[in-house]
C-alpha cells in the first residue's frame, strides 16, 4: 500500500528546506483547473505602472490566501521581467466566478488596468487556463520539499505501477 501524505501531514504549508527525501507524486479527486497569470515589464521607463499591477496582484493574492471558499488551491510564483503565478483551483467556475464578482480584488484591479495601460504597451498582462481531469495530469518530485500540485493535492509514493509516467497517468485515471 502507498504512502499517502497531505500538507496536514508534511507539517502544513511547508518551507523550502523541508525535503520529501523520497519519489513522491502528486494526485487529485476529481477535476481541477490549473492558471498561469502574469506580467511583462515592457517598458522600464514606467516604473508607477509595474508598482500599481504588483499590488493589485499582491492584494488578490491576500484575498485569494484568506478566503479558501472562494475555490484557490494553492500555488506558486516567479518574479522577473516576466512574472509567472502559477495557481490551482477547485473547478472553472470558482476561477470564473472570482473573476467576474464585484466584491472581489480582481475586477476593480482588471478595470484599472484597462483604464491607465490599456493596450499602450508599458506593461504586459497574460493568462492561460487549463481544465485537468483524472488521468490528464502526472507529476513526479525527488528530493523536493511539497511543490506545486504536490502542496495543494495528495503526495503518494512513487513506486511500483507509479514508477514511470504512463503509471502515474492510468494510476490517475483509476481514481
Amino acid at each position: 500500500m502507498a504512502r499517502r501524505h497531505t500538507a496536514e501531514h508534511v507539517g502544513g504549508y511547508v518551507g523550502a528546506m523541508t525535503l520529501l527525501q523520497r519519489r513522491v507524486s502528486a494526485t487529485m479527486k476529481g477535476d481541477f483547473v490549473v492558471f498561469l497569470i502574469g506580467m511583462r515589464i515592457n517598458r522600464w521607463d514606467r516604473p508607477m505602472q509595474v508598482l500599481r499591477i504588483a499590488d493589485a496582484m499582491r492584494r488578490m493574492q491576500r484575498e485569494l490566501r484568506t478566503h479558501p471558499e472562494l475555490g484557490f488551491l494553492g500555488g506558486e510564483q516567479w518574479p522577473g521581467r516576466t512574472t509567472l503565478l502559477l495557481s490551482y483551483w477547485k473547478s472553472i467556475d470558482c476561477l470564473m466566478d472570482y473573476a467576474k464578482s464585484r466584491d472581489s480584488e480582481h475586477l476593480p484591479a482588471w478595470r484599472s488596468f484597462n483604464q491607465l495601460v490599456g493596450t499602450g504597451g508599458d506593461v504586459g498582462i497574460w493568462h492561460e487556463t487549463y481544465k485537468i481531469s483524472p488521468g490528464d495530469h502526472e507529476t513526479v518530485y525527488v528530493n523536493m520539499p511539497p511543490f506545486g500540485l504536490g502542496k495543494v493535492g495528495e503526495l503518494v509514493d512513487a513506486h511500483g505501477p507509479r514508477e514511470g509516467a504512463r503509471g502515474r497517468l492510468a494510476a490517475g485515471a483509476e481514481g
